[in-house]
């Protein structure tokens, strides 16, 4: 089954050439393209300040990131989470930049492009013309954007995870019979056990089966009663 992650940042800036700086990650495991409930999420110290333009965006502070761990101290269990799956990102390049440089300036080797999967692109692929940020898709699949005041990199990549699961064909994919692909397997192959119901019994009394039997009765010509 495929293991995918959704990844979200929040930086200082624009670019991390110029200076700029990771300040929070979010990462959101999928499984068969369906949440599985896990999770990383950190506070970077970006050793630096934080600009008041990037402070209005996300609302994290100089003083509140500057008791944060740095990144070296938590890229250990970064990479450990995404491993080698497949990267979920709105405008992958952006991330996929600030991310790279991070593991690049402590001698990791950097992530391919072509790991990447930017919903930006399929979004423009699949509604050409219409708005393909974030807050217009959640809005256009009617995704519930009321606790987003500021963006942050888990919320959004929460967003953006059902944001995906409605662009590779919504919630059609709880509906398929493989049972290798059925949202109970996902549940499974996450460690999370689906309820299992007991069958419950129906009977029927006899006034009803009295009403069927008048009911039948009545009818004019019945198809199972014809001679083929």
């Amino acid at each position: 089954m495929k293991r995918e992650i959704v990844l979200d940042t929040e930086t200082t800036g624009l670019d991390p050439y110029s200076g700029h700086r990771v300040v929070e990650i979010g990462c959101v495991e999928l499984m068969g393209g369906l949440r599985t409930g896990a999770v990383f999420h950190c506070y970077l110290n970006p050793e630096r300040d934080v600009p008041d333009e990037a402070f209005r965006v996300h609302g994290l502070s100089t003083e509140f990131l500057g008791k944060q761990g740095i990144f070296a101290e938590k890229v250990d269990a970064f990479l450990e989470f995404v491993a080698d799956s497949p990267l979920v990102i709105h405008n992958a390049a952006f991330d996929m930049k600030f991310m790279n440089y991070e593991l690049e300036r402590l001698g990791f080797a950097a992530m391919p492009m072509a790991r990447a999967i930017d919903t930006v692109m399929i979004a423009r692929k699949k509604f050409p013309g219409s708005p393909a940020s974030l807050d217009a898709l959640c809005k256009r699949f009617e995704i519930d954007l009321s606790t987003r005041t500021k963006h942050g990199a888990l919320l959004d990549a929460e967003l953006l995870a059902d944001v995906y699961l409605e662009l590779m064909g919504g919630r059609q994919a709880m509906l398929l019979l493989d049972p290798q692909t059925s949202g109970a397997a996902v549940m499974e192959a996450a460690g999370h056990s689906p309820a299992i119901l007991e069958t419950r019994m129906f009977p029927v009394s006899p006034e009803e089966e009295a009403a069927h039997s008048a009911m039948v009765a009545g009818l004019k010509s019945p198809m199972w009663l014809e001679e083929a």
